[in-house]
C-alpha cells in the first residue's frame, strides 16, 4: 500500500497521537486524524505547529519521514528513523566498506538513468530528445566525461526555455522545482532508511555540509518527473507555491513506474530500488535496479 503524504501549512496546529492515530488539533479540538502506520511523509510548513514527543516517536517507529520547513517553505530539517531495519548494523558495514569501483559503477547507472529520463521528458513535450539520449549512451564508470553536466546544458533550455536559469534562489519556476525536489528527497531518504542504509554515506555526492548525500545520489534519475510537473504549472501561469501547486508536486510520488515488469507508484518503486542498492553494496548484485518511467 502506498503511504500517505501529509502537509500541514495553512494554519497552526498541534500534532499528537492516541490509539495509533495521528491527531491534528486546533484549539483543543481534533480536526483530522489518520492512522500513524499510513503516514509516509509528514511535511510541517507553519511556524505555529507544535508536537508531542509521542507523535514524533510514533511516526519514526512506523518508518515515516518528518520534514520541517522554514519561512521560505524549504526544508530546514528532516527526521528519519534510526532503526528502520533489524539488520541495520550489518548493512551499514557493507555500505561503508563498498569499494570505489562499486561506487563508480553505481554512479554510472544513476547518471545514465537520469540523462535517459531527461531525454524521455523532452520527448513528452515534443522536443528533439536524441542528442540527450545519445549522451546517456556514452556515460562510463564514474561519469568521468561529466555527461551529466553536458546533458543539463542541453536539457534545461529545451524544457523550460532559453531564458531559464536553474538556481535554488532564482525566480519561478525554481520555487516549484525546489519544493518538488524536497518531497522527492524525503521519499528517497525514507526508502533508504527502510532498507537499512545510512543516507549520509553517499556514492558521488560528498559535500561535507550535506547530511543526506546518498538520497541526493539516488533521487537523480527521478528529477525529470518533478521537472515536468513544475513545467506544467508554470505554463499554466502558476508562479506562487500555493496549496494547489503543492498538491500537483506531491502527486509526483504517485506517478506510475515499471519495475521488473510490475507497474506501481514511484513511492513503492523507491523501496525496491533501495533494497537493490543494498544488494549491490553487499556484492549480491552488480547493477542497481531502477524503475522505468
Amino acid at each position: 500500500m502506498i503511504k500517505r503524504i501529509i502537509e500541514v501549512s495553512s494554519e497552526a496546529a498541534h500534532l499528537a497521537v492516541r490509539d495509533g492515530q495521528l491527531l491534528l488539533k486546533r484549539e483543543g479540538e481534533v480536526i483530522r486524524q489518520v492512522p500513524v502506520e499510513d503516514v509516509g511523509i509528514l511535511i510541517c510548513d507553519h511556524p505555529g505547529i507544535t508536537y508531542t514527543h509521542g507523535a514524533l516517536n510514533a511516526l519514526l517507529a512506523n518508518n515515516a519521514a518528518v520534514v520541517i520547513c522554514g519561512p521560505n517553505h524549504l526544508p530546514t530539517g528532516l527526521l528519519l528513523p534510526l532503526e528502520a531495519n533489524t539488520l541495520q548494523g550489518e548493512r551499514f558495514r557493507h555500505q561503508s566498506e563498498a569499494a570505489l569501483p562499486v561506487k563508480k559503477r553505481l554512479w554510472q547507472g544513476l547518471v545514465k538513468a537520469k540523462v535517459s529520463n531527461q531525454a524521455w521528458a523532452l520527448a513528452q513535450v515534443g522536443e528533439n530528445a536524441e542528442p540527450v539520449r545519445e549522451m546517456a549512451r556514452r556515460v562510463r564508470s564514474g561519469d568521468g566525461g561529466n555527461h551529466e553536466a553536458q546533458a543539463a546544458r542541453r536539457y534545461w533550455p529545451k524544457l523550460m526555455g532559453k531564458a531559464f536559469r536553474r538556481s535554488r534562489e532564482g525566480a519561478a519556476p525554481n520555487n516549484l522545482l525546489n519544493y518538488g525536489y524536497m518531497v522527492l528527497r524525503a521519499a528517497v531518504a525514507r526508502s533508504l532508511c527502510g532498507a537499512g542504509l545510512h543516507p549520509s554515506f553517499g556514492v558521488a555526492h560528498r559535500n561535507r555540509y550535506n547530511a543526506y548525500p546518498l538520497a541526493d545520489d539516488v533521487m537523480e534519475p527521478f528529477r525529470p518527473l518533478v521537472d515536468l510537473a513544475a513545467r506544467r504549472l508554470y505554463l499554466d501561469g502558476v508562479e506562487v507555491l500555493d496549496r494547489e501547486a503543492k498538491a500537483e508536486l506531491l502527486g509526483v510520488l504517485s506517478t506510475e513506474v515499471v519495475l521488473d515488469g510490475d507497474r506501481g507508484p514511484l513511492m513503492v518503486g523507491l523501496h525496491r530500488t533501495a533494497a537493490s542498492l543494498y544488494r549491490v553494496f553487499a556484492g549480491e548484485e552488480k547493477c542497481l535496479t531502477l524503475p522505468a518511467l
